[in-house]
């Protein structure tokens, strides 16, 4: 069982629309997808078939309906979401052929940072392997302050594993510096860290990603995983007598229609294969070979080049990925 903590909120993402009058024929619409780093993470592991429940809170307005409709169509546990009486969360996605997404946020008074302590499970299924959390939940607050709270929880290593994805977005970001704290505390916490080479160029500026991933180890996670677009992937992982073992994977081409939801799924897929190959605990991660290690950054790579072939964050099931 993995539990997706974080948003649940709605991408409008930027689509070409008929325009009467216009010199070229189109203008500019948007389309309300649903979307969130931990939700497009929760339905990619839905779709994988692996035990997933998502933990957050979700609007009661028509909007938060489509995103409560697609997380149970897609075989996401709805036990742990709180409904609220507020604006669904809004990002505005414009998205530019080349190029990765570019994004605003709507968020003051709305559902996804009202998400408060009080709306905690007292405990977590006893089946839980996981917890994911990370993105745009952790700037803003009571949101963040409930996270941290909430994965505090689990520092033993009998608790289920931490996975982190700061899918860092500066525009949520008011102060860098502190930013960056919270981000290595944050990094500290977890078992595994999910980080793209954007997301570094942005908090560890000047440093290679191997050198990045690195630095990530000596905080404190057992498997530190960088994602580099056409460039493929690249994992380290620290083993239970210190030393490192290294493993890269190419991307897989692909007609890229955008790239919404990539980071997510990738993120997603890499905890189903180690869920599948009962690798999912803080136990067995030190012990998985660079063989293992290969083959599961591959599964993942094949996931995420599947929904850039799609418009938005649309994760591919199982039978599209094949097995690694």
């Amino acid at each position: 069982m993995i539990i997706c903590c974080g948003e649940a909120l709605i991408d409008m993402v930027q689509i070409p629309v008929p325009q009467r009058g216009s010199v070229s024929g189109s203008g500019i619409g948007f389309l309300p997808v649903p979307g969130g780093c931990s939700y497009n993470t929760a339905i990619a592991i839905g779709r994988f078939g692996i035990p997933v429940k998502f933990l957050g809170k979700v609007s009661t307005d028509f909007f938060g309906d489509i995103i409560f409709k697609r997380l149970k169509d897609n075989n996401v546990g709805d036990e742990l979401i709180i409904r609220a009486d507020k604006n669904t969360t809004l990002a505005i996605v414009n998205t530019v052929d080349n190029q990765s997404p570019r994004y605003s946020f709507y968020t003051d008074g709305t559902s996804v940072p009202l998400f408060t302590e009080a709306d905690l499970p007292a405990t977590l299924p006893p089946e839980t392997n996981c917890i994911v959390f990370g993105s745009i939940s952790m700037t803003m607050e009571p949101v963040a302050s409930t996270i941290k709270t909430f994965i505090s929880r689990y520092k033993d290593e009998n608790s289920p594993v931490i996975s982190f994805d700061p899918n860092v977005r500066p525009l949520k970001i008011k102060d860098k510096e502190s930013y960056i704290k919270n981000f290595e505390e944050l990094t500290a916490a977890s078992v595994i860290a999910k980080i793209s080479a954007e997301d570094f160029s942005y908090v560890y500026p000047g440093l290679k990603p191997e050198q990045a991933l690195r630095k990530i180890l000596t905080l404190g996670p057992r498997l530190a995983i960088c994602t580099m677009g056409s460039e493929g992937s690249m994992v380290l992982l620290r083993h239970n007598n210190g030393s490192i073992t290294k493993a890269n994977a190419p991307a897989v081409k692909t007609n890229i229609v955008d790239t919404v939801g990539a980071g997510d799924t990738f993120h997603g897929a890499l905890l189903s294969w180690l869920e599948m190959k009962g690798k999912l605990s803080r136990h067995a991660l030190p012990g998985l070979s660079e063989t293992d290690l290969y083959n599961v950054l591959c599964f993942a790579n094949k996931a995420a080049s599947i929904v850039c072939s799609r418009q938005g964050a649309n994760p591919p099931v199982l039978e599209e990925v094949g097995e690694k």
